[in-house]
């Protein structure tokens, strides 16, 4: 009887783990800027000039140059702003950036072309497991757990510099 007691117990355990949310709260220092720097594959949250967090990411799968027009698997360099937030992405949770800019419309309307958008920082959903470390469309790409981080410290309008 004790046997069964304690069994019970540990997979009602066990499947309640299993409910915890991927929503998380965060009460620490307000989150200023974030910083990325594309050729180390880091990227800082910071308060003022302190670093809160820090993580290894992946970015576009043609990484190297600023993003100029749609499609070209480049992510985007300069400054931008946090201006979205997507809880039900396809990449687990999702942070937009603010790209394209009126400066990027233009350079990309000069070449002809559109200058495409919806560049986020997200997760890494299982059926891109195994894409290597520079493997989305433009996009910055951290762990699930990470994002799940990410997503609770960082507030819409947060200044995000993006530099080579």
């Amino acid at each position: 009887m004790r046997f069964t007691a304690v069994l019970m117990l540990v997979l009602a355990a066990v499947g309640l783990s299993g409910c915890a949310s991927k929503f998380k709260t965060y009460n620490g220092p307000e989150v200023t800027r974030v910083l990325v720097y594309k050729e180390n594959r880091k990227m800082y949250l910071m308060h003022n000039e302190e670093v809160l967090a820090s993580y290894e990411i992946g970015l576009g799968f043609a990484p190297v140059g600023d993003k100029e027009i749609e499609g070209d698997g480049k992510t985007p360099e300069g400054d931008y702003v946090i201006d979205r937030r997507n809880p039900n992405s396809e990449f687990h949770l999702s942070i937009g950036v603010s790209y394209p800019n009126d400066e990027d419309r233009e350079n990309a309307k000069a070449l002809g072309k559109r200058p495409g958008g919806d560049i986020f920082i997200h997760g890494r959903p299982w059926k891109y497991r195994s894409g290597g470390q520079d493997w989305t469309a433009g996009c910055i790409a951290v762990t699930n757990d990470e994002i799940e981080d990410i997503y609770a410290m960082v507030r819409n309008g947060t200044l995000i510099s993006i530099y080579p």
